[in-house]
């Protein structure tokens, strides 16, 4: 479970590097529509894709591994709160049937002491009438002045005048007080034990709810990480099918045979006037704080600018592509193709043939990059070469 909250902790870290990561793959994407490729570099970049669908499967499996597992401890703490609830109820049952139990023995010692205090008068009652006929004065002033119950007990065996059935009432009231007071401390003491016993269930209760809440909120996390892979991986999935698409169209296409672009270094014309605010190559992405190689530039334009070709030849791809809003790729021959993003509108379509500064479409921030302007690559073969050392100097 350790694995787990370390994967919970560090999943917006790593789903930042994964957008990333898919970001560049789609890029790549792009650039394998012409069907001047050769057939291994769109087909490796397939592989790529695929292996990036496999990597997000076994995070899934892995999330879903970990969510069974949650699920299962879960179940583990329902089923003992559930045992410690019931244990609690019984105790809780049982120390109601002492507690009323308690109030029956005190009620019934109650009882016999307004008995006792009746038998009492009744005995000193008795004594003025063995007075008065003429018993031992001693006898009957030790009696007469006794002050309480237990004093008048130990004096009971002075007195030799009352009755047999009088000394047993006595001793049988005795014994009742002792039996009752030693059931009410047996009752006392079962009562505070039962207590104890319900404190440490409480205890152990209160620990069962937070452990099953500390489990619920890693489920919680759990399941929002492996929501976010099943859409990274639904997202590669689409991206996969196109690509495929895309390949397969490319192979069924005849390539636009133009020549003479490898003859163009440092002399191509812009495509928009403008300053290049993004440069090609590695640097930092601005956006996620994450190292990137840009595979292209980025030039920085009014939103009614025109985009133009650099170049003659025939379009490959013309429209919407998820993270570099509308674009077109131009396919120049011997395995040259130029690809422009951020487009606002798109003037031609897929098989038209473009002259060399024909305006292609209008300017404007469609993509990812939230700024006016044209994004622009140049790619041979399917690897990026640096716009600036095949653009004119200006």
């Amino acid at each position: 479970m350790h694995d787990t909250r370390y994967t919970m902790l560090d999943t917006r870290k790593r789903q930042s590097l994964h957008f990333v990561s898919c970001i560049l793959y789609l890029a790549s994407i792009f650039l394998l529509t012409g069907t001047a490729f050769s057939a291994e570099t769109p087909k490796e970049e397939y592989k790529k894709l695929q292996k990036e669908i496999d990597t997000h499967k076994e995070k899934i499996e892995k999330t879903r591994r970990a969510e069974h597992s949650i699920l299962e401890e879960l179940d583990r703490a329902n089923r003992d709160l559930n045992h410690v609830q019931s244990e609690l109820r019984k105790y809780r049952a049982k120390l109601r049937i002492t507690e009323n139990e308690i109030r029956k023995v005190e009620a019934e010692i109650e009882a016999n002491k307004a008995r006792l205090a009746k038998q009492a008068e009744w005995l000193k009652r008795k004594l003025r009438i063995m007075q008065r006929h003429g018993y031992s004065g001693d006898i009957i002033l030790l009696l007469s002045t006794s002050d309480d119950i237990s004093q008048l007990m130990r004096r009971w065996r002075y007195i030799k005048e009352i009755t047999f059935y009088d000394h047993k009432m006595l001793e049988g009231y005795k014994q009742t007080i002792d039996n009752l007071d030693k059931q009410e401390n047996r009752l006392k003491s079962l009562r505070a034990e039962l207590k104890a016993n319900e404190e440490d269930i409480e205890v152990n209760e209160a620990s069962i709810l937070e452990k099953k809440k500390g489990k619920e909120i890693l489920l919680s996390s759990v399941r929002k990480e492996k929501s976010s892979y099943e859409k990274m991986l639904k997202e590669l999935r689409e991206a996969s099918s196109r690509l495929l698409e895309i390949i397969r169209h490319a192979e069924e296409t005849e390539a636009y045979a133009a020549k003479g672009f490898h003859n163009l270094k440092g002399r191509l014309l812009w495509p928009v006037y403008g300053k290049v605010t993004i440069p090609y190559g590695a640097q930092k992405d601005p956006q996620f704080n994450t190292p990137v190689f840009r595979n292209g530039i980025h030039i920085k334009a009014e939103g009614d600018s025109n985009a133009k070709a650099v170049y003659s030849g025939k379009v490959v791809f013309a429209e919407w592509f998820k993270g570099y809003g509308q674009l077109v790729i131009i396919s120049h021959g011997e395995g040259y193709h130029t690809l422009y993003a951020n487009l606002a509108e798109i003037f031609y379509k897929v098989g038209d043939i473009i002259k060399e500064q024909q305006v292609i479409g209008r300017v404007g921030e469609s993509g990812t990059l939230n700024s006016s302007g044209l994004y622009f690559e140049i790619r041979y073969k399917g690897k990026p070469l640096d716009p600036a050392q095949w653009l004119k100097k200006r």
